[in-house]
C-alpha cells in the first residue's frame, strides 16, 4: 500500500536520529513497540507530558508506562525489589508493565504518574523501540497512540489514520508482532496483575512461586489499562454471540466458520497468538465498512485469551 502520509518514516539510522532531535525539543512522535505502537515523549518534560495528555485527549488520573532501555536507567526513578529482578531476568526485554515505587528524587515528571507515588515502567523488545532509547538520555512516556478510549495502533498507517499531522513523525517498524497491550503487574505490597497480556498470570507465578491476585473491583485507578471502558471500535459490541443476523458483523475464532461478507475470523487455525495479532485491525476494519454493531463468539478464555476477552469486555461497556 502506499503511503499518503508524509509523517511517516521508514526505520533507517538518519530518521532514528530526526525522531531523537523530535523527542529533545518536547514534541510527540509515533514509535513502533511488540505490544501496540505507542505515543512517545520525553518523560522528564512537563511539556512533553502535558502534550500527550492533550493529543489523547487522556483522563489526567490515569497514568503513562514510562519505557526505558535498562534496569540501571530505571534504577533513578524507581525502587527496585528482589520480585522486579526475577521478572526482568525472565522476560525483558518484553511485554511486562510494572508498577513500582517511584524515588522521591525521580525526574519522571508527577502528571506522568498522574502524580502517584508510584510509576509504570516498561523495557520494549521492538529492535526500533531500542535503538531509539539507547540514543536518549532521558526515558520515554509511551501510552498507546490512540485518542483515550478507542482501539490501539498495530501500524503506522493507523497512528496517522488516529492522529493525522497533530504527530509529526511516526516510524514505520511494520505490524506489532503481539497486537495487544502489555502485562501490568504491581509489585508495591500485594502483588496483583492489574491488566492481562501476552505474559500470563501463570508465567509470573511460575517465575516468583507465590500468591498472585488479579484486579477484578478497584477504587483507585494506579496503572494504565484499569478504565472500565476502553479498546472501543465506536460502536457497540456484543459478546459470546452465536450467528443469526446478516446486518451485524460478526467476529469468529477457529475453522467451523463458514466465510460470509459478514463474518471476520480471528484464526482460521483456532491461533491465540494470531487472534490477538488481529483483534484491533480487524474491528477497525468492520468500523471502517460501516457496520453498525460487532458481535463476537465465545473466545477461549486461556493464554493470550484472557488477554483478549478482557479487551473485548472493556469494548462492550
Amino acid at each position: 500500500m502506499k503511503n499518503i502520509y508524509p509523517n511517516i518514516y521508514q526505520n533507517s539510522p538518519r530518521n532514528l536520529n530526526k525522531a531523537k532531535n523530535f523527542l529533545k525539543k518536547n514534541k510527540i512522535i509515533g514509535v513502533p513497540t511488540e505490544t501496540v505502537y505507542g505515543l512517545a515523549g520525553n518523560a522528564y518534560s512537563y511539556k512533553a507530558v502535558k502534550e500527550i495528555y492533550n493529543i489523547k485527549k487522556r483522563p489526567k488520573k490515569n497514568p503513562l508506562i514510562i519505557h526505558y532501555e535498562n534496569i540501571e536507567k530505571v534504577k533513578k526513578d524507581a525502587v527496585i525489589n528482589k520480585d522486579f529482578l526475577k521478572l526482568y531476568k525472565k522476560f525483558c526485554p518484553g511485554p511486562l508493565t510494572f508498577i513500582l515505587k517511584k524515588r522521591k528524587n525521580s525526574k519522571i515528571c508527577p502528571a506522568a504518574s498522574a502524580k502517584l507515588n508510584t510509576i509504570a515502567v516498561r523495557f520494549p523488545g521492538h529492535k526500533i523501540a531500542k535503538k531509539l532509547l539507547k540514543k536518549l538520555n532521558f526515558p520515554l512516556a509511551m501510552p498507546s497512540a490512540n485518542i483515550s478510549s478507542s482501539l490501539s495502533p498495530i501500524s503506522a498507517l493507523d497512528v496517522a489514520d488516529e492522529f493525522g499531522k497533530k504527530v509529526g513523525l511516526i516510524i514505520d517498524g511494520g505490524k506489532s508482532n503481539i497486537g495487544l497491550e502489555s502485562t501490568v503487574i504491581n509489585l508495591v505490597k500485594n502483588i496483583e496483575v492489574a491488566r492481562p497480556g501476552a505474559i500470563t498470570k501463570k508465567d509470573i507465578i511460575k517465575v516468583l512461586g507465590k500468591k498472585i491476585h488479579t484486579i477484578k473491583n478497584y477504587k483507585k485507578i494506579y496503572s494504565p489499562g484499569m478504565l472500565k471502558k476502553h479498546y472501543s471500535p465506536g460502536i457497540p459490541v456484543i459478546l459470546n454471540c452465536k450467528i443469526i443476523s446478516n446486518k451485524d458483523a460478526f467476529i469468529v475464532f477457529g475453522k467451523k466458520y463458514k466465510k460470509g461478507h459478514n463474518i471476520f475470523n480471528l484464526s482460521y487455525k483456532g491461533d491465540l497468538n494470531q487472534a490477538a495479532r488481529n483483534l484491533y485491525s480487524t474491528m477497525r476494519k468492520i468500523k471502517k465498512l460501516n457496520f453498525k454493531k460487532i458481535r463476537v463468539v465465545k473466545i477461549p478464555n486461556k493464554n493470550i485469551g484472557i488477554a483478549i476477552n478482557d479487551r473485548l469486555k472493556r469494548a462492550s461497556r
